[in-house]
Parts: structure tokens; C-alpha cells; sequence
């Protein structure tokens, strides 16, 4: 090494100083790349940032709403022509596949990880995932005591629920003009859906107890969403086994009884499958929707679906919902179009707040471990 520096001289040195100073930056940089790359996939953070970046509130809410309307069809193939009327146990199905489904990605290593469990007390999951079985389970209930127009008033009436419970317990404030309109989009669909009226005591009981799990599940979905790091199919995955419980608890007492003599052959068991599939998407992106817009915007999107469906039949079966009813799908889709626009014209949504408040969280975290490596369990 003597001779080496002695034959190069002092400039030769200074040369292979500044080339060994080089290499120590490209480390230094290619170390930082490395940790940057580790936290976006291997941290509940980096999960958040891909979600929100990949789906937004369109992408969100147009897959929710091809989801929906493709698994009406598919409950409809499944429960008329297979002849499956066993909503409870459909529903225990649904999300039986879907945690099925993500276990297969978890084992993949392809599901977000989650936030510690420390983040989030398991009380508030076992809580969402109670509220959402009750919620689907008194939605059957509702739909078989009640008629038609009396479970769909029902559903316009979880619009106000949100709001006000959203007020309540999030102290979250609804301008005057989206209170309007939100009241011009419900009557608009009362009248070109709610044809018949049928009064049922007992019906109208399970509505009502239906209305308000119905509107606490989408305020906790987009929530915990939207004020922690969790994933849409992170929190799937930590809330289905609990939904499953309760459906399984649910199932004898809601269910008309003949389950276990019901025919399964090959067609049956595809149908139930398919069905199963499309169960596990809309899951997936209502928890999406949720988590990227909010519990109300995400009600006026199954107000929009309702009149779509309509409208649709009207356009391609030739069905006659009456002209009252037309100007009733005119008036709401008027008002959700309007409230469509007030949403994306103000000044900050939440969701972007929320966006900048978890990039400070995540920034405030990696300074304080800086110099540690730990990984999220799921």
C-alpha cells in the first residue's frame, strides 16, 4: 500500500479518499431505499399509502357499485332457481370464503399488514364484526316480515341516522346545504321505490332495530378506516372470524328450518360459490368505499344503485314503474349528482385530512424507530 501512495503521489490520494466517500453515500443511499421499500411492504403505514393510492373515492366506489349490482343477480340465480332460502346461512357462507380467500393471501405473504393490536383494542374489531352480523341478520329479518316499500323506507331512513350519530358521538358537522340536499335525494327515492306501505307491528320493530347497527357499521368501517392505519382487507381479515360466530349463533334462529335436507350437487354448490365470490368482493369494496369517502356518501351510493335498478329495468325489460316514480329517479339522481359536486368542490375533505395526518404519523414513527426493525404481526 506504501509503494501504491508513494507511486500515485498526494493528488492520487485525495482521488481514492473521494472515491471511498462516494461509495459510503451510495450505501447510505441504497440503505435508505431499502428501508423505505421494507416500509411500504412490510408496514401497516405502507399498506395505507398503497390503498389510498391505488383506490381512490371513484375507483372505490365504481367497484362497489359493479360488485353490488352483479350480486344481486347471483343471490337471485342462487335463491330462486337453485332454491337456497336460507339468507342467514348464505350470508355464513359469504364470509366463511372471504376469510377462507384471505387466508389464502395471508399465506402468500399478499395481505396488508395490520396495526398493533395495541393501536386498536380488540373490543372495537369485536365490536364492528358483532354489529355487522346483527346488521345483515335484522336486514333478513326486516325483508321477509315487511313489504317492500316498508324495508326500503327503512333504508332511506339510515341516512339521517348516520348524520346525526356522526354528529353525536364524532361531533362531525354536516353543512346546511348537504342536510338539504340529502333530504331531497331520500324523498326522490321514497317516491319512485316505496310503492306499497303494508304495516306490520312486529315488522316494523326489526326495521327500526335495524336502522341504527345498519348506520354504526359504516360510521365504524370508515372510522377506524380513516383515523388509524387499517387496510380495507386487514380489518376483513381481524373482523370476519367474529361475523362468523354470531352468524353461526344467528343461523337456527333466523333461518327457516330444512338446511341440512337441502339437495347439494354440482349446480347448487357452483351457484352458492359464485355467489360466495361476489359476497367477499362486496366486502372488500364497501370497506373500500367506506374507507376512502365516508358512512353517508357511501349510503347515497346504494340510493344510486336502487335507482339504477330501476331505471334499468324501465330501459332494457320494458317495466312500468309509472310516472310518479320516474320523476322521483329524476329528482333523486338530480341530488345525489349535486351532492356529488359539493363533495368533490370543498376546500378539504376529510379523507385528505386524514390523508396528511397519517404521512405526519408515519414520519413522527419512523424518527422515533429509526433504529429498530420490527414487523407488524397480521
Amino acid at each position: 500500500m506504501g509503494l501504491l501512495q508513494s507511486i500515485l503521489g498526494r493528488t492520487g490520494r485525495r482521488f481514492m479518499k473521494r472515491k471511498d466517500g462516494d461509495s459510503g453515500e451510495r450505501g447510505r443511499a441504497l440503505e435508505e431505499l431499502r428501508g423505505l421499500l421494507y416500509n411500504e411492504m412490510h408496514t401497516s403505514e405502507g399498506a395505507k399509502r398503497q390503498q389510498q393510492r391505488i383506490c381512490g373515492p371513484v375507483v372505490a366506489m365504481s367497484f362497489n357499485f359493479v360488485v353490488a349490482v352483479s350480486i344481486i343477480m347471483a343471490n337471485k340465480l342462487v335463491m330462486g332457481r337453485v332454491g337456497f332460502n336460507y339468507p342467514v346461512a348464505l350470508s355464513l357462507i359469504h364470509y366463511a370464503v372471504a376469510w377462507l380467500l384471505m387466508a389464502i393471501l395471508r399465506a402468500f405473504s399478499l395481505l396488508p399488514v395490520a396495526p398493533p393490536s395495541k393501536s386498536t383494542p380488540f373490543s372495537s374489531l369485536f365490536l364492528l364484526g358483532a354489529v355487522m352480523s346483527l346488521s345483515t341478520g335484522l336486514a333478513n329479518i326486516s325483508l321477509k316480515h315487511n313489504s317492500i316499500g316498508f324495508y326500503q323506507m327503512a333504508k332511506i331512513a339510515v341516512t339521517p341516522t348516520i348524520v346525526l350519530a356522526e354528529f353525536m358521538i364524532l361531533k362531525k358537522r354536516v353543512s346546511l346545504k348537504k342536510v338539504i340536499i340529502l333530504g331531497v335525494v331520500s324523498a326522490g327515492v321514497a317516491v319512485a321505490t316505496v310503492t306499497d306501505l303494508e304495516f306490520n307491528l312486529f315488522g316494523a320493530c326489526v326495521a327500526l332495530a335495524w336502522v341504527v347497527p345498519s348506520a354504526i357499521n359504516k360510521i365504524l368501517w370508515s372510522n377506524m378506516q380513516q383515523t388509524s392505519n387499517w387496510t380495507a382487507l386487514a380489518l376483513m381479515w381481524k373482523t370476519t372470524p367474529i361475523t362468523v360466530f354470531f352468524f353461526m349463533a344467528l343461523m337456527p334462529l333466523l333461518d327457516p328450518p330444512g338446511i341440512f335436507a337441502f339437495s347439494w350437487n354440482l349446480n347448487s354448490t357452483s351457484a352458492i360459490f359464485i355467489s360466495a365470490i361476489f359476497g367477499f368482493l362486496l366486502q372488500w369494496s364497501g370497506a373500500l368505499a367506506l374507507g376512502a369517502t365516508s358512512a353517508t356518501s357511501h349510503v347515497v351510493l346504494g340510493q344510486f344503485k336502487t335507482i339504477v335498478i330501476m331505471l334499468g329495468g324501465y330501459i332494457l325489460f320494458n317495466s312500468d314503474p309509472g310516472p310518479v316514480s320516474l320523476c322521483g329517479a329524476f329528482v333523486a339522481l338530480c341530488g345525489m349528482s349535486y351532492y356529488t359536486y359539493l363533495n368533490l368542490h370543498s376546500p378539504l375533505e376529510s379523507g385528505a385530512q386524514t390523508s396528511k395526518l397519517l404521512k405526519l404519523k408515519t414520519i413522527e414513527d419512523g424518527e422515533n424507530h429509526a433504529d429498530t426493525k420490527t414487523v407488524d404481526s397480521v
